[in-house]
């Protein structure tokens, strides 16, 4: 198997943390029903329709416990597959395969669901011009895991955390007085990108003539959205955000700005359905 990185991601710790909370003291079943010495051959394949994310990493976890397992990669990641298609193809320790075995699927299967709600909302955006983005609603230290689940789907990552971009909403320009005073306050402090979050198209101006890079336009309907982008009139990229769904996305990708961004990917995606059948050798 070729490597496999994800910046900013310890495969090897990951993968280590997440045996220890499900093994610690040992797998007592498989130790005890299982010969040490047995064999599985094992074949991973999706029972629905997905587009695959994750299985290096899965493969990962089978190798941290028998590091001479044969392990075959089927399909590439970002694939997107009919139902019963096989994903990775499976030889070894039987203890050890099983003992890997949920922490494999689980992650396979979070990271699936994540790439496949992604590819949805990108193909209904097709054809518009805009881009899709996810958000920082993550689960708390997947966040690297899950933006490159996004990624797989066909987005683009929006801000990977609080220090990569500033990020002006409603409450820091309740403390800074105004939106023209808060993003003065991030531009006075050499923060190349400061995006500015607006509900109101009285906001659009006063953050523009401040020095705001992208406007992230929260929570406006398709009319205020079109009317937003239009006082913007392509002097910066306006982001649309806010209650976004698959059955109205399109019509707000279609209004003319330049991103859709959309929390649900990673905070409500449903896993895929994969599964994993071994057979004695």
């Amino acid at each position: 198997m070729t490597s496999f990185e994800i910046e900013g991601f310890d495969l090897a710790a990951f993968v280590a943390a997440t045996l220890d909370e499900d093994v610690q003291g040992g797998d007592v079943t498989s130790a005890t029903v299982i010969p040490a010495d047995a064999e599985f051959t094992g074949m991973m394949d999706s029972r629905d329709a997905i587009t695959v994310a994750g299985l290096p990493i899965a493969a990962a976890f089978f190798r941290a416990l028998d590091p001479t397992a044969e392990i075959e990669i089927l399909v590439e990641e970002g694939a997107s597959v009919p139902a019963s298609t096989d994903l990775m193809r499976l030889r070894g320790n039987a203890r050890s395969l099983l003992t890997a075995e949920r922490a494999a699927l689980n992650t396979v299967q979070h990271l699936s669901g994540i790439a496949t709600m992604t590819r949805s909302y990108v193909e209904a955006m097709a054809g518009t011009g805009a881009t899709l983005l996810d958000t920082r609603k993550t689960i708390p230290g997947l966040r690297r895991l899950e933006k490159y689940a996004t990624r797989m789907g066909g987005a683009t990552n929006h801000r990977m955390g609080l220090w990569d971009a500033a990020m002006i909403k409603d409450n820091h320009v309740a403390v800074a007085g105004s939106i023209g005073e808060a993003v003065r306050r991030a531009v006075t402090a050499g923060i190349e990108r400061v995006i500015v979050e607006v509900d109101h198209l009285d906001q659009i101006e006063p953050a523009l003539a401040a020095g705001a890079t992208h406007l992230l336009l929260d929570n406006m309907d398709v009319e205020r959205l079109r009317a937003a982008v239009k006082l913007i009139d392509g002097r910066m990229p306006a982001e649309a955000s806010g209650g976004v769904r698959l059955d109205t996305v399109r019509d707000i990708a279609a209004t003319g700005v330049t991103y859709v961004s959309v929390g649900r990917l990673t905070q409500s995606a449903p896993a895929a359905d994969i599964g994993l059948d071994f057979t004695a050798v």
